[in-house]
């Protein structure tokens, strides 16, 4: 792959750009507020300013591009830039797996999608649709995480709550990750596939973990609907065919090595 388009280099974007870079590829952030520019090219990567998503976009598209799409969707923008794009190597799109609704237990490629869904992930479903169109693999991703974010930065922090008795799993994939999985993605075009780490885990334990390992402690448990409804869930995301079929090893396989004191 020649060049790698990241449309929208957030925290997810930021990752695959420099996994693509190291790899040697040409890498292009497209991002729309320019105060996120500075930080991208300080990071030697080439930033394209675009308030607008839209068909000048496709001067940045050829053959030879993987085209990666992290922006979260809002109903217009990924139909107007996926039909303005020319024909690219490959295309990507991060969806995540607030497509399952509130379904709970185990969850892998064989899991329908909500027949409820909520307008959030009825847009998800709607952007899949887009973009699978065209030809991209879609990855439904839960929580992402890295040294900067996640559940871990939440309790060290002191804001984070445990709903209930904590007993509901939870799946999150480290960004690290989840950036091998996009790049290595066009080997399964038009696939759908939901992603997670390999130890899915109540959330008081993955908690408890946190906060041996870090020397900090228990945070409250607290009524379920005093958190955010996404830490409400109880759901356990088995990854494993992509991993098959794209073949990546995860570095992080489970929150033990991801959350562990740096």
């Amino acid at each position: 792959m020649k060049r790698v388009l990241v449309l929208g280099a957030g925290y997810t974007g930021r990752a695959v750009l420099g996994l693509a870079k190291a790899s040697g590829a040409e890498v292009v952030a497209v991002v729309r507020r320019p105060d996120a520019e500075p930080a991208l090219r300080a990071r030697g990567f080439e930033v394209v300013v675009a308030p607008v998503f839209g068909p000048d976009l496709a001067s940045f598209v050829d053959a030879h591009t993987h085209v990666v799409v992290t922006f979260p969707p809002d109903g217009e923008t990924d139909a107007r830039v996926a039909a303005a794009l020319p024909p690219a190597r490959a295309i990507t799109y991060l969806s995540a797996s607030s497509v399952y609704g509130d379904t709970r237990g185990v969850v892998d490629d064989t899991t329908p999608v909500t027949s409820r869904p909520s307008p959030a992930a009825a847009r998800r479903l709607a952007a899949e649709e887009v973009w699978r169109a065209r030809g991209a693999t879609v990855l439904r991703c839960p929580a992402i995480y890295g040294a900067e974010r996640g559940l871990h930065v939440r309790v060290l922090s002191g804001r984070h709550r445990i709903p209930g008795d904590g007993s509901g799993h939870v799946s999150r994939i480290h960004v690290d990750d989840l950036a091998a999985l996009v790049l290595a993605s066009p080997r399964a075009p038009g696939e759908t596939f939901v992603v997670g780490d390999a130890e899915p885990a109540p959330q008081r334990e993955v908690v408890a973990f946190v906060c041996e390992a870090h020397g900090v402690p228990m945070p409250p448990f607290v009524a379920p609907e005093d958190v955010h409804e996404t830490l409400r869930g109880d759901r356990s995301i088995d990854g494993s065919r992509a991993l098959a079929v794209l073949g990546v090893t995860l570095r992080h396989p489970s929150y033990r090595t991801g959350m562990a004191p740096q």
